[in-house]
């Protein structure tokens, strides 16, 4: 008897502020994958925790297949760290009316056999869309960070003026709900070799205003002059070569 294609549903878990953080949840064929992941002798279960839809969904998300086989992190566990608790790997690619999720994978737990899953590409690729257009889980900070990355993103200009790189624009709502963080790189591409670079962070707080008109004042004030006059020295390498030395 041949079986038929697997089905997909990503569920948005979404906890009250403070009480854990906002997970996709792939169910698939009925029940949630995650939570059906066991391990051999493993006493206790392991319990995955999803990635949060700002990663893992959206029109440039990973989830979207291709040709080109690409990984994607559907889940992590524990404290975080990949190496020590674990991290749910699985490879994404596009086979002719198919999406096929193979290669399972986690770097702290190799004893481990998942099926390989099946998908209707066009079934899958609604659903992935459909997901990534549902925005009921953001909150007011998430909504100002998000409109404030794709601006500042935008403006290459300013960016370039002060080689500086950016690398992060986001909100937690499990902390700082009502902060918005943004992560600079100076000079842009140095994270990965030995010549000094240097990270800067900025901490901005929101108000009640309408996201978009709190982006757009964002935005004016983060590129009105040099951003790391006033953003805090967070990481890099060497950085006092650069004439940032640590506080």
């Amino acid at each position: 008897m041949t079986m038929g294609p697997d089905l997909l549903s990503l569920s948005i878990v979404c906890p009250p502020p403070g009480k854990g953080g906002i997970e996709v949840r792939p169910i698939v064929n009925g029940r949630d994958f995650l939570a059906s992941v066991s391990f051999p002798g493993k006493v206790g279960g392991l319990r995955y925790l999803g990635v949060g839809p700002r990663y893992l969904l959206g029109s440039a998300g990973p989830l979207h297949a291709a040709v080109t086989p690409h990984a994607v992190r559907l889940a992590w566990s524990g404290c975080g760290v990949e190496e020590c608790c674990g991290a749910l790997y699985t490879t994404v690619r596009r086979d002719g009316d198919h999406v096929v999720w193979a290669d399972w994978r986690d770097l702290a737990h190799q004893h481990f056999d998942l099926p390989e899953l099946r998908f209707a590409a066009d079934q899958y690729e609604a659903e992935v869309l459909r997901a990534g257009e549902d925005r009921s889980w953001e909150w007011l900070a998430g909504v100002v960070a998000r409109l404030l990355e794709a601006g500042l993103r935008e403006r290459g200009d300013w960016l370039a003026r002060w080689e500086c790189e950016l690398e992060d624009v986001w909100a937690s709502r499990t902390t700082e709900p009502d902060r918005i963080s943004v992560l600079l790189r100076h000079p842009p591409n140095r994270a990965d070799t030995d010549l000094p670079w240097a990270q800067f962070l900025m901490t901005l707080p929101i108000s009640a205003d309408a996201p978009s008109l709190q982006a757009e004042h964002l935005e004016a004030v983060l590129t009105a002059g040099d951003p790391r006059a006033t953003a805090e020295l967070c990481g890099g390498y060497n950085p006092e070569q650069l004439g940032y030395p640590w506080p």
